[in-house]
């Protein structure tokens, strides 16, 4: 047997629009059912949720909006996937529906082959949404979120603002943001706002011409103009001087700028993305940026959550640095004790992943055994003699057992007698364990 065509779910109240629109798909071999009103989609589309792959919904209807159809919806287990269709003036409307969770939007009017793309690549298929194999950023469920936003984000040319605690990634998500995106072949071009004097600054992201200032023997393209179609990233954006933001935020507003000493303006075609360790966007606070430069660098924003708060991807994170390591070294390691794994563990990580790095390469290079252990991941701990060394073994059985529990409550959605079953051990054992460990508030009531 033929397996079913795709089924899309339309809701459209326009009988012009929604005709093409449905002739079209239909033509491409794929079962529509159409709505034209909100309140028939909440109604229908709830007794179809697993067998829709997409629902195509324009955000202005009669009776009720797009966003409370899709906000009904999302409740639903197994609810498909939204893309919602927009004019103009509900672009902020249809940025903030991506951002609760719609695979896209396109604003009226679209080409039709571009639409068909579009569908093609947002609908629910086998694996809902797609992912890089192995998981680029880690394997987390709060890691694998911020991949699930990244891939959203890649199918527009929107800004976006990554933020997050130094060391935590905000790069690798900057680049794996460029290399799922259209923009994949063209240049990807980093700036440290951070690490470039203040001073020179302008000229590095605009470039000068010939005789601008002093020592300026030639003219000189800045990173804005060796982006190309590319990818813009600032790094530390909140480091960059007010003069400069008030003519960055042009570029990003017109999109365009003029090379130091320049007259003549110069047309910007890249993807702005930028990163900040800090709030940029607390009003009265101290951070010195400009208010409407953040909204502009904020349209699509993510956050990446520190190391200590997504623990499983420590060991991860280990294996993966260890063999990039391994690889650059004539070093024989077979991999990490049990014993470094928990100290690993048990480490608050302050500079996150890049701490984390920096302690796998350290450690594959002063290493003189097969396995490395937890005075190669941490040695500044090695000047600590006789019991100060050591945590008392009780202590240590119950960390990992605190740990093992953690996981089995979050794998099981804090049901627990599943995370029990999880654990081989029975409900009564496992909640005086969660109490002595402190995962519940108090004495347990009723049965």
């Amino acid at each position: 047997m033929q397996p079913d065509p795709a089924r899309i779910g339309l809701v459209e109240d326009d009988p012009v629009m929604g005709g093409s629109i449905v002739q079209r798909l239909e033509l491409e071999g794929w079962r529509v059912i159409w709505w034209r009103s909100g309140r028939d989609a909440v109604s229908g589309i709830g007794g179809l949720v697993d067998s829709l792959d997409l629902v195509i919904c324009d955000v202005r209807l009669p009776d009720i909006s797009g966003e409370v159809v899709f906000n009904e919806l999302a409740n639903q287990p197994n609810s498909p996937p939204f893309m919602f269709v927009t004019g103009y003036g509900e672009i902020d409307q249809a940025v903030r529906l991506m951002r609760s969770g719609a695979v896209d939007f396109m604003t009226k009017p679209f080409a039709m082959d571009e639409f068909l793309r579009r569908i093609a690549a947002g609908r629910r298929t086998s694996t809902a949404k797609p992912r890089l194999k192995g998981h680029f950023l880690g394997e987390s469920r709060a890691i694998q979120s911020v991949e699930d936003l990244l891939y959203r984000y890649a199918r527009h040319d929107l800004p976006v603002l990554i933020t997050g605690e130094t060391g935590s990634g905000k790069e690798v998500a900057a680049r794996l943001l460029h290399e799922i995106s259209a923009r994949s072949k063209e240049p990807f071009v980093a700036v440290n706002c951070a690490a470039i004097p203040a001073d020179l600054l302008e000229s590095e992201i605009f470039g000068h011409e010939k005789g601008a200032f002093t020592g300026a023997q030639q003219r000189h393209l800045g990173y804005a103009e060796r982006a190309g179609k590319g990818t813009l990233f600032l790094d530390e954006i909140g480091d960059m001087p007010l003069p400069l933001q008030a003519k960055f935020l042009r570029l990003v507003e017109d999109g365009s700028f003029n090379r130091v000493g320049g007259e003549t303006a110069c047309t910007f075609h890249a993807r702005v993305v930028s990163a900040t360790h800090r709030d940029l966007g607390q009003r009265g606070g101290p951070s010195g940026f400009r208010e409407d430069l953040y909204f502009r660098l904020a349209v699509l924003p993510v956050t990446i959550p520190p190391l200590r708060e997504r623990p499983e991807d420590i060991a991860w994170l280990l294996d993966r640095f260890l063999e990039n390591a391994v690889s650059r070294s004539d070093a024989r390691i077979r991999g990490f004790s049990a014993l470094a794994e928990e100290a690993a563990l048990a480490h608050p990580w302050p500079g996150n992943v890049r701490e984390l790095r920096n302690r796998v390469e350290r450690a594959v290079a002063l290493s003189t055994s097969e396995w490395i252990m937890p005075g190669d991941l941490f040695p500044e701990r090695a000047s600590k003699v006789g019991s100060a060394a050591f945590a008392p073994l009780a202590d240590v059985r119950d960390a990992a057992e605190r740990r093992q529990i953690e996981r089995a409550l979050e794998e099981t959605g804090g049901q627990i007698a599943k995370a029990a079953g999880l654990l081989a051990i029975s409900r009564t054992t496992l909640w005086e364990k969660m109490t002595r460990f402190g995962l519940v508030e108090g004495p347990r009531s009723g049965s």
